[in-house]
């Protein structure tokens, strides 16, 4: 028998995540709450939690440090849900690394859905090879780290799920669209030249294996060996 996923909820609104946990477990899901940053941590270390929904406004640790302290020890998606709708908390939150960031109020069903659509992510980059290598590029997907030979290529999350994504299909091609819908998951929150600048900095970084990562005109963007 599978085991059922665990989602933790993590709210200081108890109405709230009484709601929020009722359609996660309509959806076939396990449910774990917590009321505070430090109880959401707690729980972590103790299950195997798939996925996060996060709030931002709680008493003592905010949400944007629980999200930092769980990219920086976990795997774990995390979808921002709250009340903060400035754009700077959005772009803070998705630099520190969350999946996602949606705004209250909000409607259970869309945010089941992109439960599901950040879960279905997550479980295709887990199904793939831990380690991708093309001569002296080497991708540790299981780690989160780039080598060309033995230097390490800093990235940041987007950067390196974009490389990731691009190498797993090798000699693919796709369009921004694609490529914005798998990375990111809101088209609404940016535009699709956010794709355009983290492939400059991707090539940037990577040197001459920047090459790799071509341009395909009039549709959009491969990874492949240059000839």
């Amino acid at each position: 028998m599978s085991r059922e996923p665990i989602i933790l909820i993590v709210d200081d609104e108890p109405d709230l995540v009484k709601l929020v946990s009722t359609y996660v477990k309509k959806e076939g899901y396990q449910s774990l709450e917590a009321g505070n940053g430090t109880d959401a941590l707690r729980l972590l270390k103790q299950h195997h939690v798939e996925l996060v929904i996060l709030d931002i406004m709680m008493e003592g640790i905010d949400g944007f440090e629980v999200c930092k302290a769980i990219r920086q020890q976990y795997a774990v998606p995390v979808i921002m849900l709250t009340a903060r709708s400035h754009e700077e908390d959005k772009v803070r939150a998705l630099k520190l690394g969350a999946d996602d960031y949606m705004e209250k109020p909000f409607s259970p069903r869309e945010l089941m859905a992109r439960v599901e659509a950040t879960l279905r992510r997550s479980n295709q980059m887990n199904d793939q090879p831990n380690r991708l290598v093309f001569h002296d590029l080497q991708i540790d997907r299981g780690a989160r780290m780039v080598f060309v030979g033995t230097q390490e290529v800093p990235l940041t999350r987007r950067e390196f799920d974009l490389l990731v994504y691009l190498a797993e299909h090798k000699n693919r091609s796709f369009t921004r669209e694609q490529l914005f819908t798998q990375i990111w998951s809101d088209l609404s929150t940016s535009s699709l030249r956010t794709v355009d600048t983290h492939i400059k900095t991707l090539r940037l970084k990577l040197g001459e294996n920047g090459k790799k990562v071509q341009t395909v005109w009039g549709i959009g963007y491969k990874f492949g060996e240059v000839e």
